[in-house]
């Protein structure tokens, strides 16, 4: 589809879901992957034994991006093992979700700083590298709910409408450097996440969106190689809904 042999690319929170579907589909086209993840180990060494069995390069490395020291740690693994940084797909993100009313303090805390303060801390720590090298791909995973807002996800949606600002706001300052920053905004995915709602839902959630049926992570996994594509090169600054039309 397109090629990424040379490339080296890091995706956080890739040791399951949208996740790992997005390290396969990069190292599927030649990238070499970091593959990130906090606390299961077993589940990251998967993916990279996947990757590997099917010919590609990569590793696994613990970091909890939302401590920059640790997203410093991650970008500087990448560079040890292979050389160079091209490609960061900010993936790392959680959901404690909760009426306005009873969400506590923590539970935003949490929210905000995985979803939105990490994607701040891979960015600030992967730049330079970029900069240096001027090339780059930055590509943030977003979300329909930070597009139009989701009733409980006062936290989530703030989080994720974070992430549109911060994207179009870091395309401007590294656009002279060859780096392009965008972002994807899935609807409703069948995941781990999506598994654990009710079914009234998820029933909702799919008479909401347009073509009547739940994404596939390997849908959102594609728009993510093409944003770090050589074809994707005059496209920065941008929020591309993957959703089934559920955010019209």
């Amino acid at each position: 589809m397109f090629d990424l042999h040379g490339r080296v690319a890091v995706v956080t929170g890739s040791s399951r879901g949208i996740g790992r579907a997005i390290a396969k589909a990069l190292a599927a086209q030649g990238a070499k992957v970091v593959v990130n993840y906090v606390s299961n180990a077993g589940a990251a060494q998967e993916v990279v034994d996947e990757i590997r069995a099917a010919g590609g390069e990569a590793i696994a490395v613990q970091a909890d991006v939302s401590r920059m020291e640790d997203a410093q740690r991650l970008i500087d693994a990448a560079l040890e093992a292979f050389g160079r940084l091209d490609i960061l797909v900010n993936n790392a993100g959680i959901a404690r979700d909760n009426l306005l009313v009873r969400m506590s303090e923590e539970e935003w805390d949490a929210v905000l700083n995985t979803n939105l303060k990490g994607a701040f801390h891979a960015m600030k720590a992967a730049a330079r590298p970029m900069m240096r090298q001027r090339y780059g791909r930055i590509i943030s995973i977003s979300s329909v709910s930070g597009l139009a807002g989701n009733a409980g996800q006062a936290n989530y949606s703030a989080a994720k409408a974070g992430i549109h600002g911060l994207t179009k706001a870091v395309a401007r300052e590294l656009a002279s450097r060859n780096i392009t920053v965008n972002a994807v905004a899935p609807g409703f995915v069948e995941t781990d996440l999506t598994a654990g709602l009710p079914a009234e839902l998820k029933a909702k959630a799919i008479e909401y969106t347009l073509l009547g049926r739940m994404g596939k992570p390997e849908e959102i996994a594609a728009a993510v190689v093409f944003l770090a594509s050589e074809e994707a090169g005059f496209i920065t600054g941008q929020v591309l809904a993957v959703d089934g039309g559920l955010a019209l």
